[in-house]
């Protein structure tokens, strides 16, 4: 399998076991957030390494879990954050992350504070736990989006908790530091949890910068859970593993109660497949973001002579697009008849009422050629 980013072999994608392609043999899809690109050649090598040595047996990490120090190692060199040790838990992904957190810091009937639009298994955990989802909404200004928080409101709705999503999805936005010190003197003020959802961190684009929200100050540290993963950056999304670095006392206590195997356990070729994408997977990530920032540009310049408005994503390979000024009512679904399946609008604000319908996600992780395409497929529906 080649890890080259100039072209993708739909036979090899439509063959395997992926959502994203498995659905329909006639669309080309952009939908969810899966690359159409190979994994980086480290991680093949690796994880080959352990099929050959038939290395399945239960697994031993005399020297401590390798996904934790190669988590940490990789907060402090590239974003110059120090994760305080004994605090990071190794997950299968970041739902099971935010179902563990919402269970063991919120009660039923909080409200739990998130901007929208915003990731939909999100909305779809907090509303199927019980919990209500406090929408922020999400604002076009001059500049691009905008991400206001509400320290009145959140105490009004009787929130515990405020999930960040950073970089955003589905907008892109990278969040700044000073709107990250927003948020924590609202969550300080309202003495909230912060789930911190970190997983686009690795696919920011220049000029931009990545700051951990628990990078902030000791107080923010304490209250925040960070959540993140190498699956999104690197392509590994079926390896199944994550961390959640536990700032809060009193959830890592809660935790820590917790009989040993409640949360089950990643696999030993998720902790390798992450390990070799965290530690020797640099080049391959370098040339992937030449490829998604070719064509993040692309979308944009498309996007201009189209009637299809979209504020370029300042990382992430998810674009935002806006269908308000065309005569769609329902974009995704107009846009699946002429033969490409984008992300519904609605789905980003389900159970809340902020109106996203007029909204479509498109995932660009694909090769220039198929990315025409989908803008082309795109453009036939919007011209009827």
């Amino acid at each position: 399998m080649s890890d080259t980013f100039e072209s993708v072999d739909l036979d090899r994608l439509r063959s395997g076991f992926g959502v994203k392609w498995g659905l329909d043999d006639d669309l080309l899809n952009a939908w969810v957030a899966d690359m159409d690109f190979g994994i980086p050649g480290p991680v093949r090598h690796r994880l080959r390494e352990v099929v050959d040595r038939e290395d399945f047996g239960y697994p031993h990490w005399p020297g401590g879990d390798p996904v934790v120090a190669a988590f940490e190692q990789r907060m402090r060199d590239r974003y110059g954050w120090a994760p305080e040790p004994g605090r990071t838990r190794v997950f299968t992904d970041l739902i099971q992350i935010l179902q563990v957190v919402i269970e063991h810091a919120t009660a039923p009937g909080d409200g739990i504070a998130l901007h929208v639009p915003n990731y939909p298994p999100f909305l779809a955990s907090i509303h199927r736990a019980g919990r209500r989802a406090v929408p922020l909404p999400v604002l076009r200004g001059e500049r691009g989006w905008e991400f206001p928080v509400d320290a009145r409101r959140l105490r009004d709705e009787g929130c515990t908790m405020l999930l960040l999503v950073n970089p955003h999805n589905p907008t892109g936005r990278v969040f700044r530091r000073e709107e990250l010190r927003a948020f924590a003197d609202a969550a300080r003020e309202l003495d909230l949890v912060v789930l911190s959802d970190e997983i686009h961190a690795d696919l920011t684009y220049d000029p931009h910068r990545h700051v951990p929200f628990a990078s902030l100050d000791d107080d923010t540290a304490a209250r925040t859970i960070t959540a993140t993963s190498a699956t999104k950056a690197f392509n590994l999304a079926a390896t199944r593993c994550a961390v959640a670095h536990v700032g809060h006392e009193g959830v890592r206590r809660e935790l820590d109660r917790a009989p040993l195997d409640y949360f089950g356990t990643p696999s030993l070729l998720g902790r390798v497949a992450t390990v070799a994408a965290w530690r020797e997977s640099e080049d391959w990530h370098r040339r992937l973001m030449h490829r998604l920032t070719r064509n993040r540009d692309l979308v944009a310049d498309w996007s201009r002579e189209s009637d299809v408005d979209c504020v370029p994503p300042e990382a992430t390979y998810l674009a935002w697009l806006d269908f308000s000024r065309t005569r769609l009512t329902d974009p995704a679904e107009a846009v699946l008849r002429a033969g490409v399946r984008l992300s519904p609008g609605p789905e980003f604000a389900q159970h809340t009422d902020v109106v996203t319908k007029p909204f479509a996600r498109l995932n660009f992780a694909t090769s220039e050629a198929l990315l025409l395409r989908v803008l082309a497929g795109i453009d036939g529906a919007v011209n009827g």
